[in-house]
């Protein structure tokens, strides 16, 4: 997919192409290609990046890291980009990390969370991999200090101790596998069943069954490459005594709880920006009406919101407008110092919350850092459907715009 929104009024010859790089076959991607889009038309339109107007051009990777590698190096070689921004799967990410550094190409992950992204590349080679960034949301060892933090607030809420604890067999959910058991023990919680789930299960009645005979009080569950509609349609039928908590990617869909007939409903999970619902900072809400405004005809989802990797990216290239114009120049694969060094000064007020990047002696070298208040983790809020195209925000209680609801059987 080619999207060309403007030619050059001036700077390098070549102009400036941001390259944009997603899954175009998951609404996921859509999302994130419409605020791509949204972003590089408002900064043309008012005075472009460093005096410069931007083209656009995003490839779908298919969540394939042979694909990706493909239309990557066609982005660099053929388009000559001068950033790329996007990617979802941790393992497409890591597919592409060493063409964009062999390249001095600056990369922008807008959506993949896992660590090693960033420990085991920028962490562990500074010099060959410092064109990496991660813009969001923060890594998944912060997820996990968050979800941690969340449980406790279910457990002092409903007095819900004992979990059951389901994720992706997938990359991006070995920290949390690595980490949950101990963060929630150090709360007080328990783990009464636990298991890795292939991401191409399609029938849930034994893992429903397995979590009901463990008297779990919640599932905690990761999904991004499962989508659990299935089984949300045999808990809500029934009644299973348990809620569903944690992060599904799916869900994060506006019209996710129509298309289940409800059986969303007190399902939660986390996102960026939570959902727009929240004003997690003085840009998030104008930011979903005016997608909303713009997109809320078409026929491809998601029309009202962008999911989580959307805002994201929208912050990303707003970020690269920030920094090319303080280092005064677009041309970034041959001043690449300049820019590292201009990304790493940054304090950006984003869609999805403030944007700041740990330096190079950190544990984690151009990660976007976490926010904190109190020594809580504000920036990985959590959503919970409460009928069928209502949203509220129950965590954290800086951004919360309701208590969490416990499912209406259970109450």
């Amino acid at each position: 997919m080619t999207t060309v929104l403007a030619g050059c009024l001036g700077g390098d010859d070549d102009g400036l192409t941001i390259g944009h790089l997603a899954p175009m076959n998951n609404v996921l991607g859509v999302g994130s290609d419409r605020t791509a889009q949204m972003a590089v038309e408002e900064i043309n339109d008012n005075g472009g990046f460093n005096g410069e107007e931007a083209t656009l051009e995003t490839r779908d990777t298919r969540t394939e890291p042979s694909e990706a590698q493909s239309v990557t190096e066609e982005l660099i070689q053929q388009e000559d980009v001068d950033v790329l921004v996007g990617t979802f799967n941790s393992e497409t990410t890591q597919s592409i990390l060493d063409l964009t550094s062999e390249f001095d190409v600056p990369f922008m992950i807008t959506g993949s969370a896992d660590p090693g992204l960033i420990t085991d590349y920028v962490g562990d080679d500074y010099e060959e991999y410092k064109n990496v960034f991660r813009v969001g949301p923060i890594n998944s060892n912060f997820q996990a200090e968050s979800i941690a933090d969340y449980c406790a607030y279910l457990s002092d809420r409903h007095g819900w101790d004992e979990v059951a604890f389901l994720r992706d067999n997938a990359a991006w959910t070995e920290p949390f596998g690595e980490h949950i058991p101990d963060l929630l023990d150090e709360r007080g919680l328990s783990i009464v069943h636990e298991d890795a789930l292939s991401i191409e299960i399609d029938d849930f009645s034994s893992v429903l069954s397995d979590v009901n005979d463990s008297d779990a009080d919640f599932v905690l569950r990761f999904f991004a490459h499962i989508d659990a509609g299935e089984m949300l349609g045999q808990w809500a039928e029934a009644e299973y005594e348990f809620g569903i908590e944690g992060v599904s990617v799916p869900s994060m869909l506006p019209v996710y709880n129509a298309g289940a007939e409800g059986a969303a409903t007190y399902e939660t999970t986390s996102q960026s920006g939570a959902a727009g619902v929240s004003p997690i900072t003085d840009r998030t809400q104008p930011f979903v009406q005016d997608y909303a405004d713009r997109y809320q005809d078409e026929e491809d989802y998601p029309t009202r919101a962008p999911m989580y990797m959307g805002f994201n990216t929208y912050d990303g290239i707003s970020v690269f407008k920030e920094v090319v114009d303080e280092i005064e120049t677009t041309n970034t694969r041959d001043n690449l110092d300049d820019f590292v060094a201009a990304m790493l000064g940054i304090d950006f007020t984003g869609v999805a919350g403030q944007v700041t990047f740990y330096g190079e002696d950190s544990d984690y070298p151009h990660d976007v850092q976490e926010e904190r208040e109190d020594g809580t983790i504000t920036n990985y809020p959590m959503t919970q459907w409460t009928g069928i195209e209502e949203i509220e925000c129950v965590y954290p209680e800086k951004h919360r715009t309701a208590e969490h609801q416990m499912p209406r059987w259970m109450q």
